[in-house]
């Protein structure tokens, strides 16, 4: 069983998706190109490859052209051909002008850099901001947990165990966070209703609804311990988030420019109000760290949306990936 499952944490619904990419993104040399921005275009939607160059991207809409930019290459365009596009080859030319690269990726300065300076504004605000600005408040809260075999092929499926079930292989399908192939074994989702009163430091969790569907159930102790550990409010304005007694470090954090590369991405309006796309990524391997961007507000400095995908030098059992989506 190692290697098997993949646990995502996730605090969204996911919808079909109708654009979907995946590949390589390499240098004149055919080196790996670490860290480059994937986009579609004339979108906000990308995503940045990991350190060996390999990507994933994911879309609800249809996108005819995907855009990669690295700093000291040209972008370059990539026509798609239909829905699905994957395990692409993309080769990078070395640009003669560096100015002309929008996005940048590697390692970016500390100094005049509008992201951090937009990040310092976010430090400055955070106890204003989220839950803190209010004496008290309530909101709905969903959560979902989910166990995946991720090591679907031909052989797998033609296993003897699956004799007469192999209806279940009809419910396959991609991870938006890895690109593999997956099949649900367990899903475990909780919806309630929290109340909290910042004055009185008290907090309230009324569950209304749970559900549980696959392997185990609702009185199966060995899981239902595990999932309790899951379970947890996490604060992104914190410097560090924990999972499995490990502390790593927000993309928010005082502490983040230490750690993570910030890139202002883009800028937009989102539910009538101007915000800006501030993509980050770890400055070195083997760190307790993760990758994404979030959006944050121009004049409150209040994050609207984040998305957070652990480093993998995280080196949790059986935990493959560790994947949070929030909206505020």
């Amino acid at each position: 069983m190692k290697n098997l499952l993949t646990l995502i944490i996730l605090i969204s619904s996911l919808a079909f998706s109708q654009t979907k990419v995946s590949g390589i993104i390499l240098d004149d040399a055919k080196q790996p190109v670490s860290y480059a921005t994937v986009a579609f275009k004339n979108s906000a939607e990308g995503v940045i490859a990991d350190e060996n160059g390999k990507f994933y991207l994911e879309s609800k809409k249809t996108y005819p052209t995907l855009v990669i930019s690295f700093v000291g290459y040209k972008d370059k365009e990539i026509s798609l051909s239909g829905e699905h596009n994957y395990d692409l080859k993309i080769v990078l030319e070395n640009a003669n002008e560096i100015a002309e690269v929008k996005v940048y990726g590697g390692k970016t300065s500390k100094k005049n850099n509008p992201a951090i300076d937009i990040l310092r504004k976010i430090w400055e605000r955070k106890k204003k901001n989220g839950l803190r600005q209010f004496n008290q408040y309530e909101y709905d809260k969903y959560e979902k947990i989910e166990f995946d075999i991720n090591s679907i092929d031909s052989t797998f499926m033609k296993n003897k165990i699956f004799k007469n079930v192999e209806f279940i292989f009809q419910h396959v399908d991609t991870s938006a966070i890895t690109g593999k192939n997956f099949l649900p074994i367990f899903i475990n989702e909780t919806k309630s209703k929290v109340y909290g009163d910042n004055l009185k430091n008290k907090t309230k969790d009324v569950l209304e609804a749970n559900k549980y569907s696959g392997f185990g159930n609702a009185n199966n102790d060995g899981v239902n311990a595990f999932l309790k550990d899951l379970y947890a409010d996490y604060d992104i304005y914190n410097n560090y988030l924990k999972f499995f007694d490990k502390d790593f470090v927000s993309p928010l954090s005082r502490t983040g420019i230490q750690v993570y590369n910030y890139v202002l991405a883009d800028s937009t309006f989102i539910d009538k109000k101007w915000c800006y796309n501030i993509v980050y990524y770890p400055r070195r391997k083997n760190e307790l760290t993760f990758k994404g961007d979030f959006w944050v507000n121009d004049s409150t400095y209040a994050i609207k949306s984040i998305n957070m995908e652990a480093s993998k030098s995280a080196n949790i059992n059986w935990v493959r990936d560790i994947y949070i989506e929030q909206e505020f």
